[in-house]
Parts: structure tokens; C-alpha cells; sequence
């Protein structure tokens, strides 16, 4: 054993420990210790919320948009927090009697932020989208938005993740990469990015530009492929799917690279047999979380004679208990919003657990693929609303939003 300042002396000091807190405990103030510059740093670093204002609007697409978010300087959000890049903000917006939130990956650069003092979000307007459709409607330049801070695992670590990086986008999927992208060529960070951005149409190719610059800026160690599944006469590049004989011929050898992907639900149901013939270690995947699902009839495991079936839904909440109506085919974080109530919210994936509340009863379904419940939860009856679907009457115990 080898003792700091030798046996003796380490014994005395040890003997002394005890009556030197005594002293300490007995001299010190009985009114409670105030916040101190651990706690102010921790909330600087970790908001719960940001109130933040649109300074700029640029238009991507015909069906994109770009937000510039700058700190509201008549709020208390003061800086920006820190963000790693792939990471999203839940966008929190009253629309009528509803308050609704959505995630939003960030498309800017976590220096962006340090050095810049803006974030940037990009939207797809969706046809009859109920939360873009009153962005595209409402929000202008100087308009007041409220966002949680900085969350998600979908960044690379490099700890965790290879130097070798493959990505593979469809649609508005391109903006976490946009963000790692630009964080990669900001910084010089030695990393080989490999980016496999599936589009529909020739003319949604979101940040074009931008990429071109990055790839030729990089000396070889950024290549971007567009994989065009609806060419027009003049498309000359790759066109389908992102399909598995697609990635092994841009992506190149499989070994030692790890595959980030971000897209909408379609492209993620088709990637997974994919990639799985492919023969890629599960270790070596990141999935972005996805969202609310869009049909959750078409999972396996859903009974189609409750689809589209009405239930009533005991909700007790913040000391009050409400009773509503919900669909079998929305989630029950859609039914308690539609109802005018505001359940805590921040993924909308089934991960985050931010939306956990308790099952007193009732059948529920529960999208597999966004289980990201403990084990202990699916045995006491914890359920996460936003991947969870009533198929019965069903009571709940639901945490008040702060």
C-alpha cells in the first residue's frame, strides 16, 4: 500500500476528519445555500427552455424553409446553449386552444452558436401538416418562439464511432448532416464523411450549394451521391432507392464504418432489410429518432378491427382529472394536446421519456420499434404517450409540463 504522506500522519489526519466537520456544521448559516456557479453553468449548459426570435427566413425549396433563431433579448435567455452536432430542439408553439411541440434537428454548427449567436432549423412545409402549416402562416421575422434546450444522442462520438463516416439522408433528413458537416470543415476534425442524400425530385435538393462548397473544400475527405427515385430528362446521377447495392458502390467497403441514418419512416422501414443484408455489426448504426408515427396500423402487430375506433381517456394531471376522447390510430400525446392539455414533450419518438406517464388501465399498443421504455417501466405500467396508442378505455396519470 502506498499512503500520501505516510502512515502516521495519514491515521491523524484521518482521526482529525470527523471533529473538523462537526466545526464546520455547527459555524455554518442555517438559511439555504443560494444557487451556486455550478448550478448557474449546469442550466447555462442544460436549459429546460430557450426563448428565442426568428431573425432571418431563407427559403430552401419550394417546400423548405430555413429559421435563423437568435436569443429573445427581452427574455432571460441571455446565451445560447452549447449543442453537439445532430442534436435537435423541441419547438413548443400554441396553435388555437392547442399547445403542441415538435423536434426540430439543428442545422447550424455548435460554433455557429459559440461564436455566431444563432441556430438554424429547417422545415419541410407538409400538405395539410397541422404544425407547418402554421409556421408557413404565422411566423415571420421578429416572431417569439420557445424551444427546450439542446437534446438527442444522434452526434458522433468519437469515442463510440469510427473516423469513417456514412450517412445516409432522405428529404429533410439532410439536416443533422448539414450540421455535422459543417462542424467537421469549421474545425478541421480528421473524420472521412461519406453522404447518400436520397431526394424525390431534382429541384428538393435542400443546402445544394453549401454541400458542393464543403466537398470541395475538403480535400477528398467529403464525398456527397444524390440518389434520385422520381429523375427528370436531365438527371444524370444515380436514381432508385438508397438500396444495398446503391451503399456498397458510393459508400465503398462496409468494414469499419459506421452508418448514421436520418429520413422519414418510409426510408427507414426500407433501409432496415437493407442494411441488414449488408451485414453491418448493430454497433455500427445510428438512427435518428423519426417521429410520430404516420400509420400506425401498418405495424406489425396492431389489431386492424380497433383501427379508427374512439375511446374514452381519464387523464389526471397538474392535481385536476379531465376526461377526453382519443383515436386508436393518434397517439395519446395527440389526443390530451387536441383536448387542450399540454403533457410534457420533447422527441415525440417513444426515447426521450420525457412524456412518461402511468398506465392505471386500460390495453394500449405500443409502436415496437419506439420502445424506449426501461424494463422495469413496461412491468409497473409506464408507458411514453407519443409512441403509445389506446385500444380501450384508458385511465392515466400524467405529469404536469413545467
Amino acid at each position: 500500500m502506498k499512503f500520501v504522506k505516510g502512515n502516521i500522519r495519514d491515521l491523524i489526519a484521518f482521526l482529525r476528519l470527523v471533529p473538523q466537520r462537526r466545526k464546520r456544521i455547527k459555524a455554518a448559516s442555517a438559511s439555504p445555500t443560494p444557487s451556486g456557479p455550478v448550478n448557474r453553468l449546469a442550466h447555462q449548459l442544460h436549459p429546460t427552455s430557450m426563448n428565442l426570435v426568428i431573425r432571418e427566413m431563407l427559403d430552401e425549396t419550394p417546400t423548405t424553409r430555413t429559421f435563423r433563431l437568435v436569443a429573445d433579448p427581452e427574455s432571460e435567455t441571455n446565451d445560447l446553449a452549447l449543442f453537439r452536432a445532430g442534436q435537435y430542439l423541441s419547438v413548443k408553439c400554441r396553435i388555437g386552444d392547442v399547445l403542441v411541440s415538435r423536434p426540430y434537428s439543428l442545422s447550424s454548427s455548435p460554433l455557429d452558436a459559440l461564436k455566431r449567436g444563432f441556430y438554424e432549423i429547417t422545415m419541410r412545409k407538409k400538405e395539410g401538416g397541422f404544425f407547418t402549416d402554421h409556421v408557413w402562416n404565422s411566423w415571420k421575422t421578429g416572431t417569439r418562439i420557445e424551444t427546450s434546450g439542446p437534446a438527442g444522442y444522434f452526434y458522433i462520438d468519437p469515442v463510440r464511432d469510427s473516423k469513417d463516416i456514412v450517412a445516409l439522408a432522405g428529404g429533410c433528413g439532410i439536416t443533422p448532416f448539414r450540421s455535422m458537416l459543417r462542424d467537421i470543415t469549421q474545425n478541421g476534425i480528421k473524420i472521412r464523411f461519406t453522404l447518400l442524400y436520397g431526394i424525390p425530385k431534382p429541384d428538393e435538393i435542400i443546402f445544394e450549394e453549401e454541400l458542393a462548397e464543403m466537398e470541395q473544400s475538403a480535400g477528398g475527405r467529403i464525398r456527397v451521391h444524390y440518389i434520385c427515385s422520381e429523375p427528370d430528362q436531365q438527371w444524370t446521377g444515380p436514381t432508385g432507392f438508397l438500396s444495398a447495392n446503391t451503399i456498397s458502390r458510393l459508400a465503398g467497403e462496409i468494414v469499419n464504418k459506421t452508418f448514421f441514418i436520418c429520413g422519414p419512416q418510409e426510408m427507414y422501414r426500407y433501409l432496415e432489410s437493407e442494411l441488414a443484408s449488408l451485414s453491418i455489426p448493430r454497433r455500427r448504426l445510428r438512427w435518428e429518432a423519426c417521429g410520430e408515427a404516420a400509420d400506425v396500423t401498418a405495424y406489425e402487430g396492431f389489431p386492424q378491427e380497433m383501427a379508427n375506433r374512439s375511446f374514452d381517456v381519464t387523464v389526471q394531471m397538474g392535481g385536476a382529472v379531465h376526461r377526453l376522447k382519443a383515436q386508436s390510430t393518434e397517439s395519446l400525446m395527440v389526443s390530451l394536446e387536441r383536448a387542450g392539455l399540454a403533457p410534457p414533450s420533447q422527441c415525440r419518438s417513444g426515447d426521450c421519456g420525457i412524456c412518461r406517464s402511468r398506465l392505471s388501465s386500460g390495453e394500449v399498443f405500443v409502436i415496437p420499434d419506439s420502445d424506449g421504455r426501461r424494463a422495469a417501466d413496461r412491468i409497473y405500467g409506464y408507458i411514453h404517450l407519443c409512441s403509445t396508442y389506446p385500444l380501450s378505455d384508458v385511465e392515466l396519470i400524467v405529469p404536469r409540463s413545467d
